[in-house]
């Protein structure tokens, strides 16, 4: 994939970027190599003082770091704005928390003084998605950053000018150069920097096969790895629920960020007694959505992010039709300029469809009936994917239930699956190991080294 800027709603491409030389690579690792011998040194409230900095530029730009990233990848410009703004709480989050998170702790035993210090790897490599092109970064960048590490950013080729914001926000925080870095190059050269020394660890979003890749790469140099590879999120309805509020929530989770959103909910789980009425409002809703221009206020959907995507996604719609699901709305591209899809809601799923088994990353629901709560927890759980799961319900039994028996990395109960600076982000199976955000997040990417004084 070229590197580019390329809008999603016209398709017009805007500015293109020259792919790093081998030499431009390997001057920017022993700069970040130089620049963690230093960092590591410095204080945490040097530290936090620059990450508080880093939160009011973003504050102050959101309006100018939003229109980049709907430029780049098509997301509303209000949710645009709010991401903008959530990177700024969670820079205050971890500049007010890191040290506390990353203390001392004492262990009693028996010793004249024996303890647990928390001490950054060094230079971590930051591979990270274009569907939240800033908070998949700083939720990264924050906690790493604050913890005396320092990153080389590999970003989505299709948002380099939101790459290279992020590296100034960084710079003019007050961070020396090369403590975050942006990396424009294409996946080809990941392998051989995932091989160099100096680099200490990786993370990754994005797919189960780049998981799988970088996984594969990191093991074999033995080296830390975080993976966050999406999920096909169930959202669970029981009689017991609101039903106007879990329809409005469900419609709100299955089209956030134009439906290409890790958490989005992608599996409607309804009780059979309830099924109808949710089903006759859901659709409703999705087909009341306003579909159009990002950049205009009014827009609730706007489009993907590239043509490939529009492709892949009804070729997996029209094959779980002709296998047997049932259209209630949608399953077409939309004719017009853009790579838009409409607003799609499927019923009666047979098992061997991708609307059962693959994660739909785009503005199209999937239908469940379910006869008990053993029923909705089977079908939620009957899915490689483990990354978040909603469930809506006010009997405390089935609270339970969902609590300790749903796959999930993630429950939420009356409420859709969101990601939160305070609380740990990640999932089991195939959505990837290891967490974000809070204290778990922090401690990903330290020595978690033990001191024994006799």
């Amino acid at each position: 994939m070229a590197i580019a800027t390329t809008n999603p709603a016209t398709g017009e491409v805007l500015k293109t970027f020259e792919a790093l030389t081998p030499e431009q690579i390997e001057y920017k690792l022993q700069l970040a190599s130089s620049a963690f011998q230093s960092h590591r040194r410095t204080s945490f409230a040097e530290r936090a003082q620059m990450m508080m900095k880093a939160a009011d530029i973003l504050e102050n730009e959101k309006n100018e770091c939003a229109r980049l990233m709907t430029l780049e990848m098509g997301k509303t410009l209000r949710s645009a704005v709010a991401e903008a703004s959530k990177c700024a709480a969670g820079c205050r989050f971890y500049a007010e928390n890191a040290e506390r998170f990353l203390a001392d702790e004492v262990i009693e035993t028996g010793a004249k003084r024996s303890f647990i210090r928390y001490l950054p790897l060094g230079p971590v490599l930051a591979i990270m998605p274009w569907n939240f092109p800033f908070w998949q970064v700083f939720r990264f960048v924050a906690p790493a950053l604050m913890a005396g590490n320092v990153g080389l950013l590999k970003h989505a080729s299709n948002v380099p000018q939101c790459a290279l914001k992020i590296e100034d926000i960084i710079r003019r925080a007050g961070f020396p150069e090369g403590v975050i870095q942006t990396l424009l190059i294409g996946s080809g050269p990941v392998d051989g920097i995932l091989n160099d020394p100096r680099v200490a660890a990786a993370t990754l979003t994005g797919s189960e096969q780049a998981g799988i890749q970088v996984g594969v790469s990191a093991a074999k140099r033995i080296k830390k790895v975080v993976l966050e590879l999406g999920g096909s999120d169930p959202f669970i309805v029981m009689p017991s629920a609101d039903l106007e509020a879990a329809v409005a929530t469900a419609v709100e989770a299955r089209i956030q960020n134009n439906g290409q959103s890790c958490i989005a909910a992608k599996r409607f789980i309804v009780a059979d007694s309830i099924a109808d009425d949710f089903e006759k409002k859901f659709v409703s809703r999705m087909q009341g959505l306003q579909i159009g221009d990002p950049f205009d206020e009014k827009t609730q959907l706007g489009p993907l992010a590239n043509a490939e995507a529009v492709m892949s996604l009804d070729a997996d719609v029209q094959k779980s039709v002709s296998a047997g699901a049932r259209l209630l709305t949608g399953g077409h591209p939309l004719n017009r300029v853009g790579n838009y899809y409409a607003p799609t809601v499927l019923a009666d799923i047979p098992k061997d469809s991708p609307a059962y088994k693959e994660e739909f990353f785009g503005p199209v629901a999937s239908i469940f009936r379910v006869k008990s709560v053993d029923d909705a927890i089977r079908i939620a759980n009957d899915s490689r994917f483990g990354l978040g799961a909603s469930a809506w319900t006010n009997d405390p039994g089935e609270t339970e239930r969902f609590v300790n028996d749903l796959e999930a990395g993630m429950v939420f109960l009356n409420k859709m699956v969101a990601s939160d600076p305070r609380i740990p982000f990640g999932g089991v199976k195939h959505s990837g190991h290891g967490r974000e955000l809070s204290v778990q997040g922090i401690r990903e990417f330290v020595n978690i080294k033990t001191v024994w004084l006799q």
